[in-house]
């Protein structure tokens, strides 16, 4: 029954790890990637050697941070509301609301984000200038842009994570909640001595796995917001791979790019496991 299973992480998982190699050879589709020359750590010393290689790789470690300092704490504060709704029909409908973006692609959001913020016909600027108030350029100063970028991947994916706490908020025990009530205990002492430790150990893992992608930021996000004003914070590594390695033909260059992203990936969730593991809460 298993075989399926093994046979695919073997051919599409695994398989192609092998071709890792050509981050250590320069590569060319004449020899392939047997026959290429071996160059050692050369490809590493041109990114690392390049002010703006390394610039990109700030960009994307700064809005990944700040993806998951913003992200990560949104859904758990929503389900915890959610559960504190007594209505179901209310329950439900606020779930289907808030879980309904993260089906739309980046290229719908996209287009959201233009409707609503672009400096000329951007419903909030237009809203704006009949306060006789100057549009803004939402999309085409840093910060703005930074803000707005962050706030669109939270709105899109907060509700599939919510959706995961809700899931284990239902396993706490209801008796737990009686008998603090008959004690005396407030709403919020409940959520703070019952609740948050309730979904501790599905917080620790899925921060644990968001630990590892701190070094990735989604290119359908990022390709679908970017523009050249805020080239100097928009330009990440998978933006970096796919102009560099598909359009420059660069491979080899961008294959030692991605491999850095995913040591470092790794790195830091064996990082984060050691300090859960400190905690008990350790997910391998």
């Amino acid at each position: 029954m298993l075989v399926p299973v093994f046979a695919y992480y073997i051919l599409f998982k695994y398989w192609p790890m092998g071709g890792l190699i050509i981050a250590f050879k320069s590569y060319n589709f004449a020899d392939g990637i047997l026959h290429s020359p071996w160059v050692g750590l050369k490809n590493f010393k041109v990114l690392f050697s390049s002010s703006s290689t390394l610039q990109i790789i700030w960009n994307t470690f700064w809005l990944s941070f700040l993806n998951l300092l913003v992200g990560f704490p949104v859904p758990i504060f929503l389900a915890i509301l959610l559960n504190e709704v007594r209505k179901t029909w209310f329950k439900k409908w606020v779930q289907t609301i808030v879980y309904l973006p993260h089906f739309f692609s980046w290229v719908i959001v996209g287009g959201l984000v233009l409707s609503l913020f672009a400096t000329d016909y951007g419903s909030i600027n237009k809203v704006l200038m009949l306060f006789n108030i100057e549009p803004i350029t939402f999309l085409y100063e840093s910060k703005s842009w930074v803000a707005v970028f962050v706030g669109s991947g939270v709105w899109k994916e907060m509700g599939f994570s919510t959706i995961i706490y809700l899931a284990a908020l239902t396993n706490i025990d209801p008796a737990l909640y009686e008998s603090a009530g008959m004690d005396g205990a407030s709403k919020w002492r409940q959520i703070w001595h019952i609740t948050i430790p309730g979904i501790r150990h599905t917080i620790i893992l899925l921060l644990i796995l968001a630990m590892g992608q701190l070094m990735e930021v989604g290119f359908d996000q990022i390709y679908n917001l970017q523009n050249s004003a805020v080239a100097d914070v928009s330009e990440v590594i998978s933006t970096y791979i796919y102009k560099i390695g598909l359009g420059n033909a660069q491979f080899s260059v961008t294959t030692a790019m991605g491999l850095f992203e995913s040591v470092i990936g790794c790195a830091l969730v064996l990082v984060a496991n050691r300090i859960a593991r400190k905690f008990d809460q350790a997910l391998f």
